[in-house]
């Protein structure tokens, strides 16, 4: 594979040691693909509907029309082979660029919706529900966390499955749900009565007991169509069940891959924020010249650009890893850790050169510093990744 590093001036700013010349042409060419779209037809959208806390519908067409859903899954979208982890990544980071609660809605669908039917499914139930799902004909959600649970999912799980014949019961409820209001098919995680295990189940639109609310007065991701789930006699048959969950530990295989998707995110939010912080900087003029010009403006500048930058770099072997198939859940914790970590700072001190215009969605640095808490929080706390990783390097478990 060759590669062609582009002067400075042909590259995004925040892209400082050219990670993006990596990808291979073919590959590039569907990122750029990608920040035309976000550019020109999405971020149009992003401030009214964020301020008003709706979900603009014209965004399932828009990514229908795209061909971005399905691209990481051989056969199905396009039908081309699998796209690389690397540009998986890519992909997510240039969608959180624009906006993270849009980057979050998409991956949702196409990343942990899909990725459960493709890793925790037959081969049969992958014929039946992904190749609708890459046309985003279908979209998708998927429903672990809880209103009582969060850290403790894999032993503390609430929400019952219980058998009888051919048919699955669930109860329950669930929280924080992305997509659930008008997804078409959703991944209920629930525990097994009978031998207490995980399993999986796509629970279809519109099934008896299904009922999702909005959750509203969001301070973060307020596009997202958030739900709270209640699951009342919910009646799924076993063709429903996916035929490759057996226990939590198969449904942590999944939230390995999708563990890293979001580190990605986490950089897609810093970068965006870091270019607008910059391009404000040269603007904005107080005693008579741009702030840029001013040594503590350039300190928090630079700072950003290194957490950017070091970030790049183990994203960038991260994807390597999972595409050499060797990766493991200490490598995407250790990732979601450090990069919503360096994301944190990079928001505060880039709301920071806005000074007061930083509060409104005007210059939209404030939708990026509050979507940030999101992410610091969601697909494991930084407290509990970073135990993974510490049991991983000392052989010590300190979880209690």
């Amino acid at each position: 594979m060759t590669t062609t590093v582009e002067p400075l001036e042909d590259r995004l700013t925040s892209d400082f040691y050219a990670y993006e010349a990596l990808l291979p042409d073919e590959e590039r060419k569907i990122l750029l693909k990608a920040r035309a779209l976000m550019r020109d037809e999405v971020k149009p959208l992003v401030n009214e509907n964020w301020g008003n806390g709706t979900f603009p519908e014209e965004l399932i067409g828009i990514f229908r029309d795209s061909g971005l859903a399905g691209l990481p899954y051989e056969g199905y979208g396009d039908h081309r082979p699998a796209v690389s982890n690397l540009l998986s990544g890519m992909l997510a980071a240039e969608m959180s660029r624009v906006d993270a609660s849009v980057a979050t809605f998409f991956g949702v669908h196409n990343g942990l919706a899909m990725y459960s039917i493709h890793s925790g499914g037959d081969q049969e139930q992958r014929d039946r529900w992904l190749p609708a799902m890459a046309a985003m004909e279908k979209i998708g959600a998927f429903a672990m966390t809880e209103p009582l649970g969060g850290s403790d999912v894999a032993g503390g799980m609430r929400t019952t499955a219980r058998r009888e014949g051919d048919t699955w019961i669930l109860d329950g409820a669930k929280k924080w749900i992305g997509n659930a209001t008008f997804a078409d098919y959703v991944i209920v995680w629930a525990r097994d009565v009978d031998d207490n295990h995980v399993k999986g189940f796509v629970v279809e639109k519109g099934t008896p007991g299904f009922a999702p609310t909005k959750i509203e007065g969001k301070v973060a991701f307020r596009i997202v169509e958030n739900a709270e789930i209640t699951l009342t006699d919910v009646r799924v048959p076993e063709a429903n069940r996916l035929q490759n969950i057996h226990s939590f530990r198969d449904v942590a295989e999944i939230l390995r891959a999708t563990r890293g998707g979001v580190a990605w995110q986490a950089l897609g939010v810093m970068t965006g924020a870091y270019e607008l912080a910059l391009d404000y900087a040269k603007e904005r003029k107080q005693f008579g010249r741009p702030i840029a010009r001013f040594q503590l403006v350039q300190d928090l500048l630079v700072k950003s650009l290194g957490n950017i930058t070091a970030s790049w770099g183990m994203l960038v072997q991260l994807a390597r890893l999972q595409d050499a198939g060797i990766f493991r859940d200490e490598h995407s914790s250790l990732a979601k850790a450090f990069v919503t970590s360096r994301m944190r700072e990079v928001v505060a001190w880039s709301r920071e050169i806005f000074g007061g215009n930083g509060i409104v969605l005007d210059y939209d640095i404030a939708r990026f510093f509050t979507d940030a808490e999101a992410i610091y929080s969601f697909e494991g706390t930084r407290e509990m990744n970073i135990l993974i990783v510490g049991k991983s390097i000392t052989g010590q478990s300190a979880f209690v």
